[in-house]
């Protein structure tokens, strides 16, 4: 495949902000929708740049389609082509939480908002399967790699081994593929391949100068807020609460939001009360929902969490400052990580080593972003899902009876629509919307 031409830092804007309003579907319905816009239909990157990129974001803590969306970002435009491209990813899910979140303290109703995103879920089905297959087709060329990708999905999906060790048992995987059995890693490429692209100017790793005044920038962002706020409000202010929790989750969510949410719910909930149990489990349904990746959930719990202790400041006022504090203090570090290793990520890429353990990485994050489809398929089509246990395994069970058959044919719709007839996905999520709100004021769901 040959990439296009370098877009306009203008053109990249819009291409962003529209990738930001559609970015629904959790992390493989999001990585499926940059794939296709940015990969299949503008060619703005390569099939290989793009996997190389996501190998690495799935490595670091944080949201990895947020932080893939900066990394391409900054591939295309430096730095402030990644920060425009990472935070246009998370704005409007953002924006849209802020307003739910108000809506909810105000009105206490959310059922028509809820109607919209319930039909732009069941949309999403169609992303997110779509993702699985092109992205398996592309990334496991031989029968060695699709026996990986099983086994890590395996090892994920009932075995619920921590991410970072599947990871790594790839890599190593790769690695040892390379030195003992070559054949089951693809062919190397030949000169004049893709993998040949050469890596732009500004994508070599930079003078420790340069590398010293991003660290420095990126700790005045994180860390001085949170300074402030411990001198000026004292560690039991609920803004400080709300920083100092949601850097800690910053650092900690290996393997995306999935990995956290439960610790998350427990320390909102029962340790600091900023949310009731319903309420927590309300907010995880919208921010599945929502465009924007999932952790966009602590928006939602920093705005209740300020708007109960107020203080002196009007609720509502204090709920926005606590929410997009919350989201400060979680995204900022997303952009650290991508400005200071990119380039050396980028620089290695043609290593064989690096690149045999990547080639192991690509194989698992497959079976990752299947386990991340069938999660997000469950908890779409079924109202009640259980565990069945034997041994080491734990898998989901739905209860069958528990089926919506709403979500099932406005899925099967939305599929039918993309994958046959190529109608656009703003189209259906709009059609789906509107189904949605329609059977949601009529009772239906």
């Amino acid at each position: 495949m040959t990439t296009a031409p370098a877009p306009s830092l203008r053109e990249a804007l819009l291409v962003w902000l529209k990738i930001g309003f559609l970015s629904f579907g959790g992390p493989a319905g999001q990585i499926a929708l940059m794939h296709r816009m940015l990969v299949e239909e503008r060619k703005w990157i390569s099939e290989t740049r793009f996997l190389h990129a996501l190998n690495y974001c799935m490595l670091l803590p944080g949201p990895e389609a947020q932080q893939l969306a900066t990394y391409v970002g900054w591939l295309l435009h430096r730095t402030w082509g990644g920060i425009v491209a990472g935070v246009l990813f998370v704005l409007p899910g953002f924006l849209l939480m802020v307003a739910i979140a108000a809506v909810y303290v105000i009105y206490g109703e959310l059922g028509w908002v809820q109607g919209l995103l319930f039909g732009m879920q069941a949309a999403t089905l169609a992303i997110v399967i779509e993702a699985v297959i092109r992205v398996g087709k592309k990334a496991l060329k031989t029968r060695a790699l699709w026996w990986l990708a099983g086994i890590a999905f395996l090892a994920i999906f009932a075995l619920h081994i921590p991410f970072p060790l599947i990871v790594l048992g790839a890599a190593l995987i790769g690695l040892a593929a390379a030195r003992w059995s070559p054949q089951w890693l693809p062919p190397p490429p030949k000169p004049g391949d893709e993998d040949h692209d050469p890596v732009p100017a500004h994508a070599h790793p930079s003078q420790p100068a340069w590398t010293l005044k991003l660290l420095l920038a990126g700790a005045a962002l994180w860390g001085l807020p949170i300074l402030l706020l411990f001198v000026f409000l004292g560690a039991r202010h609920v803004f400080t609460q709300e920083a100092v929790f949601f850097s800690k989750m910053a650092i900690v969510t290996f393997g995306g939001a999935y990995a956290v949410l439960a610790y998350m719910t427990q320390q909102a909930v029962d340790r600091y009360g900023w949310l009731m149990p319903g309420e927590m489990v309300q907010g995880l349904a919208l921010a599945e929902t929502t465009p924007g990746p999932l952790i966009l959930v602590l928006t939602y719990v920093g705005f209740l969490g300020a708007w109960r202790d107020p203080g002196s400041l009007d609720p509502l006022l204090s709920g926005a400052l606590g929410a997009t504090l919350s989201t400060w203090v979680t995204f900022v570090p997303c952009f650290l990580w991508i400005f200071l290793g990119a380039p050396y990520i980028e620089r290695l890429r043609g290593n064989p080593q690096l690149n045999a353990a990547l080639t192991g990485i690509t194989a698992a994050v497959v079976g990752v972003i299947l386990n991340l489809s069938i999660w997000f398929a469950l908890h779409v089509l079924f109202r009640q899902i259980g565990d069945w246990q034997a041994g080491p395994l734990r898998l989901p069970l739905p209860n069958l009876g528990s089926l919506d058959a709403v979500a099932l044919a406005l899925g099967a719709g939305a599929m039918l629509a993309m994958l046959r007839f190529h109608v656009s996905l703003l189209k259906v999520l709009a059609i789906c919307a509107a189904a949605g709100l329609a059977m949601k004021l009529s009772g239906l769901a």
